[in-house]
This record gives C-alpha cells, structure tokens and sequence, in this order.
C-alpha cells in the first residue's frame, strides 16, 4: 500500500524537474483555452417614442411618413400581385362577405346632409377629394380612406356641424380610421399641418371623443374597399368566363381587357370617385363596388388600342341582352336589379364627366 506522503511528494519533484527545464506545469499545461476577449459595449436599451397619436414611432421614420407602416393593411392589400388571389379570401371570404352585407344597413348614411344647415354637397365634394391625396400622402390604404368617409357622412347624419369645422372632421376620421384599421397612426401635428394650423391639438382631440361618442365607438364599418376588394378576388378565383363581373357581352372579346387586375385598379379609381360624389350614397357600398367593376370591364374593352371603337351612345342606352346579364348576375349578388340599373347609369354618366381621369388608366 502506497502512503499518500510519498505520492505528494513524487509529484513535487516532478514539477520541480519540469520548472527546471522551462516546461509549464500540467495545470497550466491542460487548462482550457480562452477565447480572446474583446472590448465589451454597454448594452444599449431600446426607448419607445410614442407620437402624439398615441402610437409607438419609429425613431428613424421621416417626419412626413406614417410610422411603423408596411406598404398595405395587415389583411387586405391595396395592390395585389396579378393573377393571385388573397390569403384572407381563400380562408373566410365568403364568410365574411356574408357577415359584412348583413352589416351593411347599420353602418351607411344614404342622408348625412339632410341636418346640416352649412355644410353642401358642394363642400364634402371639396373635403372627400382632399382626404385622398392625404391619405395617399401618409401611405395609408383604401380601406382607411373610405372608413373616414363613412365616419364623416355618420357623424354629421346625428351632430349639425359648422362649416368653419368640416375641415378639421376630415382630419379626424382619417386619424380614427387609420387607428382601427392600420399599424401605425400618422402624427397629429403632421395632420394639422396639412390645414395649415388652422386648428389646435386640443381641439382635435376634443373632436375625436365626440365622434366616438356620437358613433357610440362603432367603427368596423364595412367600406366600398371591402366589397371591392372580395369581388376582385372572386374574379381571379373564377375561371376566365363571361360570368366576372367584369365582363362585358356585347364588346369584342379580349383577353387583355379581361384580366381581373387591371379590371379592379380601373374599378378602384372609379370607387374614388363616387366617395366624393354625395350622388352615391343613397346606394350601399357593396352595390356600387359591384357595378364599378362591371362599368370598369366596359371601358377596358372599348380603350383597348387597334380593336374598333363602338358607337358613342347615350348614357344608360345599352344592349338589352348586355343589360338582362349584368342585372341578372347583380341579382346573383344580392342586389337590387332597379337600384343596380340605376347605379349603372349614374356611374357612366360619372365616366364622361371624368374621361381624362380614367384614360390614362385603359390604355395603359
């Protein structure tokens, strides 16, 4: 048996031999190896800026942009790539339409002038044609545009308001509705910027609770992008037919002017403008968003370069069997064959007040 003194002291005279002959002990000689260090950074902590909307703000965003905003709403897209269909309507589109018609009634004003002594057709005309740039400014979407409006035309249909006021309600739809359907908010100064600080912040914001107030916070309101959006979609999910609604019978067949994509970017610029045209509210918003697009299929397949141009005739004088089809697929829809007649000739008749407007887009 082998007494633990002497282990110890073999193991000294080992080390002893090994210093001697400049070799390094074997702790040293098996210690692990370490990295190279390298100089540390405090770590640095991410403050939030909330704007004065409310929301958190990108702190490298510019001033004149809306932060923390992709290029679209999280579920419906204002410029889809051809020939796809969205996501949400091939998960619950058809659902949701159905949730969205059977809404309808209890969302939209066809009277919102009726009990505003100041305010005229001619001044939401003004203000609607307005919020469009602005809202294109601050790269909000469609759906956020036409929410304003519909809170606009609510609110004044319950609350008389002064004309030197109408301005500043404008703004404050566009914050509200950017708030329920968007990411981010555009700031309030940037919003009051835009009426050249005509108004204060606290005004704003004391214009805000009324509305909510007045609205009884109901904002989910179903808009003209929505339908728009669900009809373009069941036109790229349905086989290249006549029956989209952006078909047409008696124009000559192409295929060019049957693409569902340039058929609801045509219908869209349509939707425009009927939001500034009071004439349209008396129509539901999915009704007008289905005839945009059968009156934007019309004019894609008459602007079509090399096919020969029809007949210029008068507004609403159209074939009777084009007719017959296109009030019988309304009805398919949902849709009143009398309103939707009547909803058709209105938007042609918008058509040719606005031929410079809408030509660049047929015959690109």
């Amino acid at each position: 048996m082998v007494s633990s003194d002497k282990g110890e002291r073999g193991s000294e005279a080992v080390n002893k031999r090994r210093r001697a002959e400049g070799a390094s002990p074997p702790t040293e000689a098996h210690a692990t190896l370490r990295r190279p260090q390298s100089a540390r950074h405090r770590k640095q902590t991410l403050v939030s800026k909330l704007s004065d909307s409310g929301f958190e703000e990108d702190l490298g965003s510019t001033p004149t942009c809306s932060p923390a905003r992709g290029d679209v709403s999280p579920l419906r897209s204002d410029e889809r790539p051809s020939g796809r269909v969205s996501n949400w309507y091939l998960q619950y589109g058809d659902v949701g339409f159905q949730i969205q018609r059977d809404n309808e009634a209890l969302f939209y004003s066809c009277k919102s002038l009726a009990h505003q002594p100041q305010v005229t057709a001619e001044a939401r005309c003004e203000l609607v044609s307005w919020l469009i740039p602005v809202h294109k400014h601050f790269r909000l979407s469609f759906e956020c545009c036409c929410l304003a409006v519909n809170i606009v035309d609510r609110f004044m249909a319950a609350t008389p308001l002064a004309a030197d006021c109408f301005q500043l309600l404008g703004v404050t739809a566009l914050l509200l509705a950017s708030k329920q359907v968007e990411v981010g908010s555009p700031r309030i100064g940037h919003l009051l910027e835009l009426c050249c600080n005509a108004f204060t912040e606290q005004q704003l914001c004391n214009l805000e609770c009324l509305v909510l107030l007045r609205l009884n916070f109901r904002l989910s309101a179903p808009t003209l992008a929505f339908f728009l959006d669900y009809y373009a979609n069941s036109a790229e999910a349905a086989p290249l037919k006549g029956d989209t609604p952006c078909s047409s019978t008696s124009a000559p067949t192409n295929p060019d002017a049957r693409r569902p994509g340039r058929c609801g970017s045509v219908a869209r610029k349509l939707c425009e403008l009927t939001l500034a045209d009071y004439a349209f509210n008396q129509y539901p918003p999915s009704l007008t968003a289905r005839c945009a697009l059968t009156v934007a299929g019309e004019l894609l397949e008459r602007e079509q370069p090399g096919s020969p141009r029809p007949e210029r005739r008068d507004v609403g004088a159209a074939d009777p069997l084009e007719a017959k089809e296109h009030l019988s697929l309304l009805s398919e829809g949902g849709c009143d064959p009398g309103a939707a007649h009547k909803c058709t000739h209105d938007l042609r008749l918008l058509v040719s007040l606005n031929q410079e407007a809408l030509e660049g887009m047929c015959t690109v």
